[in-house]
């Protein structure tokens, strides 16, 4: 749960951009779960991948918040104990994996509002670049379920609040 060389730069990105770079976070965790979320996100280059005791619950190639979303609704309690590695990790992620009681999250970009969210509710963090926002894939303003979010501390809340925004 610390920084890295990499995390200093304030820049911002999308989930598209993300989907060229290959995801190696440097911090090392002994969780064998969160390897193999990394190793499954860039081998098949996937947005998200979800590990509970060494097997994969979940994996998707879906932009945004939607893959996370499905995810709880498919497993629900489930998801208590996964470790989750995502390529873009903002706020309204981090506060679903609150909810989702996720106990591990790697990500290659990380937003300020998720770092503090995963320090605030102790869940073990790692990350290659921390950036101010996460913006839309238009580079022109802040992620509308980010935007959401910082609205927004208490993960029942943002579950409900989030899969409202999703769905409108």
């Amino acid at each position: 749960m610390g920084n890295c060389p990499h995390a200093r730069k304030s820049t911002v990105y999308d989930r598209k951009t993300i989907n060229t770079f290959a995801i190696q976070c440097p911090i090392e965790m002994n969780t064998q779960d969160l390897e193999i979320a990394k190793k499954r996100l860039n081998e098949k280059r996937l947005t998200l991948s979800i590990v509970k005791n060494g097997e994969i619950i979940f994996e998707t190639v879906s932009n945004g918040i939607s893959g996370f979303l499905e995810a709880i609704e498919k497993f629900g309690d489930m998801l208590e104990g996964t470790s989750v590695t995502d390529r873009v990790a903002g706020k309204a992620i981090a506060l679903l994996c609150v909810y989702a009681k996720v106990k591990a999250v790697c990500a290659l970009i990380l937003s300020k509002g998720a770092k503090s969210v995963f320090e605030k509710y102790a869940i073990r963090h790692e990350w290659k670049e921390l950036v101010e926002n996460i913006l839309d894939v238009k580079k022109a303003k802040i992620y509308p379920f980010e935007k959401l979010a910082k609205e927004i501390s208490n993960p029942k809340n943002a579950y409900r609040r989030l899969k409202a925004l999703k769905k409108s």
